[in-house]
């Protein structure tokens, strides 16, 4: 028995070559040709590789099958990539975790060993023919089976076929022909089964609904497709109606029924108000999987709006409004105030009666519900009761599938998705509040629509072979298997010998050509069909390659790789690989063979490179192919990136440094939370790094380095931390609400990866200082609620602050306010004082109680005040302001002061008193036996007597010394007599002046200080300071005009301080760190000058220089000589010296001298070399002549000296070069101008004297736009 069949899979190496056609016989087998690349991309270390690149030419049917399964596992490579992600906590780095194992290192995941299992597997799935063979049609292409249209577009019903010839097509409507010729709008398209119903011409497409199937038909049988059921979409409009106004009691269930129109398909509904903003929805108030709107329990401020259901149509894009309910609720507390809205107890506040709960949906205790395998199943379970009940699902018998079960709709659904018949049993509901708890039983059964357990495939059978078609499924109930021929029941189609019907199984005997057909095989149940085509073919083929020829696969060393030969023939062929021609084949070991005859190489190693053969062979012939093999070196990231931790605003520094086969092109890329990562102007992207400068919260997230070649690829992970300021607190509610104390809650924000240290809690009050916030008192980050001391008779309105280490958050927006209840005050104003302003008054001020401590309205302050150690009575008075002013007091006089605060409820507690004084007066007395005694040539003692205390007349303050300097003892020596002092505080009787100048005459006066000011001044003393050293002299200058002397120069000292005997010059010669012997010169007070005679031209200098009067040398200067011209760098001394030559007078004046001479000697040779000059003369013209000009035409003449004669047309330069001019304007064209006169020679030149200011009027350019001296005429 022979047994003919085509097997082949697409290599799943690393590249692939491409043939430029795709069949081949054994002679074009055996033919040399080029090789062609194609890349394909490998996963990990498993071996299996997918197709990067469509094998363009491809033309065979098994090519295409199997490059659609490697497409789709490329799919399933995509997903699970994003489930590879490595998640590690936000913290400091990875020192715990370690770095995250790059996916071409770590295992493969399970799901990649799945993938190659299917890659497998699929070998010997469904065959296909190469389209080039005879063969019966397969259906490719066709609509849903329950096909909704839009009824303002045309209707398409799919239907696309393949075979050999090419299908004819043709459609039954409701089980009867379809005759398309007869209707003008129903058209087929061309090569195609494709029905289309046009509308533009009119008609209405609900004619058209009804069941179709299409049958595409050639010589060797008929397929069929399913039967598509056409509808058209429906959006019918809402019925209007008026509804009246709800009336419902606080705390009652309430029912709000949608009831839309019925669509096809059903619309979408949701809540909204009329003015278009949505319901709100919690777990007291939501909308019902029915659409229905369900209150739990009606509060009061439900009727704030109305409720309108609407309904969205999906394929008209529509939004239908129903008329709103508008609610009125019956309340026993009809205010709606913010204290019973946080109140712990809502409900009992507002008088509601509590309740237990009860079911508003599904009623009762117990109900069923039927759900499809394969769909979802819904249950919703919404209570009633007073407090909201809360909501908990159970399984009886069992626990809810976590994989597939969630809640929705605040707890009140569960939905589990993809029904299983394990999903069968009973749910049930349990709805809970203080008052007690209720259950639902809901009964779930699983019915199931036909599924296939093994559907029939393609058979591909030799003459006289034996084979069999199978159809095997499964559903709930059990569905029943209808065999079809050609589209004809099989019952009826003309008996055949070699086919036997058993039940779900067709087999064939000793088939020939003639048994060629398609089956058709149908099962079905209550729930639905399911309809296979499969056709039987007979074929005689010898064998052919269908993959492309000469293929160049490159794969990375230490892979699994499978190198594929898809072949087809008929017989069966055998088929043989063989490497570098060697005659052995290839099997065992490192090589394994499939059935298929693919080859797989378990590893890859370098000497696995080479050229490898498959050889096709059966009775008829045989093919082969070759495949040549590459290995390359993988790619590996060896410097990865780290886990950072940063502050927001720094810089970070990502590293990713790699190794590849340098026979590959590398890209690195990278991504950012598994997406691709824009490189924005903030980011700087390298070959082996990535920076991000000035960090922000948005760069926070894993970055994954992306190392990848047209082979392989490397991956490596890192979590970028930002530390940044906490996101501001939120929902601040007040509760426990008290008359000195409430309860603060709010809800933390983000830390934003650095922990929340404190939390500050501010308020402010509208009274006083409404708008200014103050802080009331700070809390431990660990916290989020805190009971806050209140103060009576306050508006309060609190706000949080969260402190980290980075900074503090924005302020959380207000809560509302609290006004706590006044009370008398419990302190009175701080920091009471009396102080005079004047000699008879006394100003008394304290400093405003604030809002937390004026506990009450009208705050105002009692002030009493007497003298003291009098007993007289009291004086009071009332004050609403921070002062008061007490008039008629004697001069400095102490008295006892209390301020006591008092507001609407009462006075504040009795004050203690404080002492004040009165005004003060001058005094009235100076100080007596004031006596000096020189200390040094800059400092004197004082001593003298104090004064009586009743002549201070107020606090004494200091004693202070005036003193200044009336004349120095050197003649002609002009000094400042302006005023100085100097203070003594307190009650002294000696102090000492300083900062005297030496050897000058002074005068001193003492006086005493109060408050008020000074007092009468003492008699004048005189004292005269002696001599001491002179200050540093002036402007020490270092000069170098040659190598052979220095030249000095200073000036004389600006103090003196006593009689000069002389100056003194130290200097010392030094190179480097050598230094020699110090010389020291002494000069007459009036030398200001000296030179040096340089002994060693390569040493510098450094001079010292300082002036001397009888008692010693005073402060000296330092400078040092220039450096030697071969030094780059001058000193600062030199330096200096050049800023004082150019800031000295006399060299200003001497390069003012200069320039004046050479401006002279520039005048004088204009003059000497214009006096030979050309002057053109015309009559009634203004215009200058032209160089070019004829001479004796021009009425020009020529007064030059024939030595000294310029060529015509130029002019000599100061330089003595000739330069070409514009014009040969006579020099008087730039003088002052004015009448008309005669020169020395005699020249007249009157007439150009009036042509400067027309030349200047015309823009007309001459040369005194180029010679330097008509720009110094021009500057005249």
């Amino acid at each position: 028995m022979r047994r003919l069949a085509a097997r082949g899979a697409a290599g799943d190496a690393g590249e692939v070559a491409a043939p430029a056609a795709g069949g081949s016989d054994s002679a074009q087998a055996r033919s040399p040709s080029p090789w062609r690349l194609i890349d394909l991309g490998a996963i990990w270390n498993t071996g299996v590789f997918l197709p990067a690149a469509a094998w363009n030419g491809a033309s065979s049917g098994v090519e295409r099958r199997r490059l659609n399964e490697a497409k789709k596992l490329s799919s399933v490579q995509k997903v699970q990539l994003k489930r590879l992600k490595v998640t590690r906590p936000r913290g400091l780095g990875n020192r715990e975790w370690g770095r995250v194992p790059r996916m071409a290192r770590q295992p493969a995941p399970p799901w990649v060993h799945a993938a190659f299992l299917l890659c497998l597997l699929s070998l010997g799935g469904a065959i296909e023919i190469p389209m080039d063979l005879t063969q019966p049609p397969t259906i490719t292409k066709q609509s849903v089976k329950d096909h909704i249209v839009d009824p303002r577009d045309n209707i398409l019903i799919e239907c696309e076929a393949k075979g050999n010839p090419a299908p004819s097509f043709h459609w039954t409507r409701n089980s009867r022909f379809f005759n398309i010729a007869k209707d003008p709008r129903v058209s087929m398209r061309r090569r195609s089964g494709t029905l289309v119903i046009d509308f533009r011409s009119g008609g209405r497409p609900e004619e058209y609904e009804g069941e179709y199937q299409c049958f595409a038909r050639n010589k060797f049988g008929t397929a069929l497709s399913n039967r598509i059921r056409l509808q058209v979409s429906k959006s019918p409009l809402w019925p209007k109606e008026n509804l009246d106004p709800v009336v419902v009691q606080e705390g009652a269930p309430l029912t709000l029924q949608c009831n839309p129109p019925p669509g096809l398909p059903s619309p979408v509904i949701f809540w909204m108000s009329s003015s278009m903003e949505p319901i709100a929805q919690d777990k007291r108030v939501s909308q019902g999987h029915n659409g229905d709107l369900y209150f739990s329990n009606v509060m009061l401020q439900d009727m704030q709006t109305d409720y309108s259901c609407n309904a969205r149509f999906h394929f008209t894009h529509t939004i239908q409004q129903k008329n709103p309910f508008t609610l009125k609720v019956l309340t026993n507390h009809p205010y709606n105030d913010s204290s019973l809205r946080n109140h712990p107890d809502m409900y009992s506040a507002r008088g509601v009666a509590e309740r237990t709960p009860s079911f508003m949906y599904p009623q009762g205790t117990a109900s069923s519900q039927m759900v499809l395998r394969g769909m979802d199943l819904l249950l919703e379970c919404i209570a009633s009761g007073v407090p909201t009940p809360d909501i908990a699902w159970y399984k009886k018998g069992g626990d809810l599938p976590s994989d597939k079960a969630k809640f929705e709709n605040f707890n009140k659904a569960l939905r589990i998705t993809n029904v299983s018949e394990e999903d069968s049993g009973e749910y049930f509901c349990l709805a809970s509040n203080k008052m007690g708890s209720i259950r639902h039983t809901i009964s779930v059964r699983v019915k199931a629509a036909p599924y296939w357990l093994d559907e029939p495939k393609n058979l591909i059978l030799a003459p006289g072979e034996d084979g069999r078609l199978v159809c095997r499924a499964n559903g709930n109930p059990k569905p029943t298997v209808q065999w079809m021929v050609n589209g004809e029941p099989l019952q009826s189609a003309p008996p055949n010998p070699n086919r036997e019907v058993a039940g779900d199984t067709i087999i064939f005997r000793d088939t020939q050509i003639s048994s060629r057909a398609v089956y058709q095989c149908n099962t079905s149940n209550e729930h639905g069909y399911l309809l296979a085509n499969a056709f039987v073919s007979v074929l005689d083929v010898p064998p052919r390659m269908l993959s492309p020829r000469n293929q160049l696969i490159r794969v990375i060393l230490y892979n699994r790789t499978r190198l594929d030969c898809p072949f087809f023939g008929s017989p069966i062929p055998t088929l043989r690989w063989f490497k570098n021609g060697q005659g052995s084949n290839l099997d065992g070991g490192n090589y394994h063979v499939y059935e298929n005859g693919s080859l797989e190489i378990k590893m890859i190693r370098k000497e696995d490179q080479g050229i490898y053969t498959c050889v096709a062979t059966n009775i008829l012939g045989k093919a082969e192919n070759q495949v040549r093999l590459e290995v390359k070196d993988p790619t590996r990231i060896y410097r990865m990136p780290e886990d950072q931790v940063a502050k927001r605003g720094t810089t970070v520094q990502l590293e990713c440094r790699v190794k590849h086969d340098p026979s590959l092109k590398l890209t690195v890329s990278w991504l950012k939370d598994d997406e691709p990562l824009y490189i924005g102007n903030r980011m700087k992207k390298e070959d082996d790094s990535l920076t991000i400068f000035g960090v922000a919260e948005r760069d926070q997230g894993s970055y994954t380095c992306v190392a990848s070649t047209e082979l392989d690829q490397d991956l490596a992970k890192a979590y970028l931390t930002v530390l940044g300021r906490p996101d501001r607190p939120r929902d601040l509610e007040l509760t426990d609400l008290a008359e000195r104390s409430v309860r603060l809650t709010w809800i933390p924000g983000d830390d934003n990866n650095s922990p929340i240290t404190d939390y500050v809690v501010q308020f402010e009050e509208d009274q006083f200082q409404p708008g200014v916030w103050h802080d009331h008192s700070k809390y431990p980050g660990s916290v989020n609620s805190a009971v806050l001391r209140l103060s009576p008779y306050v508006n309060y309105q609190f706000r949080v602050i969260a402190i980290n280490e980075v900074g503090s958050s924005h302020p959380s927006l207000p809560s509302e306010r609290y006004r706590t209840s006044g009370a008398p005050p419990e302190s009175n104003p701080g920091d009471v004082k009396g102080e005079g302003t004047r000699k008879n008054n006394m100003e008394i001020t304290w400093t405003p109680m604030n809002a937390t401590s004026a506990f009450g309205p009208n705050l105002r302050y009692i002030v009493k005040w007497r003298r003291r150690e009098t007993r007289e009575a009291w004086n009071n008075v009332t004050v609403w302001g921070s002062r008061y002013v007490v008039g008629q007091t004697p001069v400095y006089v102490p008295y006892e002061i209390r301020v006591q605060a008092e507001n609407d409820f009462g006075k504040g507690p009795e004050p203690e008193s404080v002492i004040g004084y009165s005004g003060e007066d001058y005094p009235r007395a100076a100080p007596t036996e004031v006596k000096v005694r020189v200390v040094n040539s800059t400092a004197i003692n004082l001593q003298w007597n104090r004064v009586y205390p009743d002549t201070v007349q107020g606090q004494l303050r200091e004693y202070r010394a005036y003193y200044w300097r009336e004349s120095s003892l050197l003649k002609n020596l002009w000094v400042s007599q302006k005023r100085q002092q100097a203070s003594f505080p307190g009650d002294r009787l000696r102090g000492v002046v300083s900062r005297l100048f030496p050897y000058s005459n002074y005068k001193l006066e003492m006086v005493v200080v109060n408050g008020r000011g000074d007092g009468p001044r003492s008699e004048t003393k005189e004292f005269t300071t002696p001599e001491g050293v002179p200050s540093a002299p002036r402007r020490f200058r270092v000069r170098q005009p040659n190598l052979e002397t220095i030249n000095l120069e200073w000036d004389h000292p600006e103090h003196p301080n006593g009689i000069m005997l002389g100056y003194t010059l130290k200097y010392v010669a030094f190179n480097g760190t050598k230094v020699g012997k110090q010389i020291v010169e002494n000069f007459s007070p009036n030398q200001t000058k000296f030179v040096v005679q340089r002994t060693d031209p390569v040493s510098r200098y450094r001079f010292t220089l300082s002036a001397r009067t009888q008692v010693g040398s005073g402060e000296a200067v330092t400078e040092e000589s220039p450096a030697p011209p071969n030094e780059a760098t001058p000193t600062a001394a030199y330096t200096n010296n050049q800023a004082d030559i150019a800031t000295q007078g006399w060299f200003i004046g001497l390069m003012c001298a200069i320039a004046l001479l050479v401006l002279i000697l520039l005048i004088v040779c204009f003059i000497k070399r214009s006096r030979g000059g050309k002057y053109p003369v015309r009559e009634k013209k203004d215009v200058p002549l032209g160089p070019e000009d004829p001479k004796e035409e021009d009425g020009s003449f020529d007064y030059s000296d024939e030595d000294n004669k310029p060529l015509q047309g130029s002019q000599t330069s100061l330089d003595g070069t000739i330069k070409q001019q514009e014009s040969d304007d006579s020099l008087v064209d730039y003088g002052e101008g004015g009448e008309g006169q005669f020169n020395e020679d005699g020249s007249f030149i009157g007439q150009y004297t009036v042509k400067k200011d027309k030349d200047e009027t015309e823009g007309n350019e001459s040369s005194e736009a180029t010679s330097p001296v008509n720009a110094i005429y021009s500057l005249a």
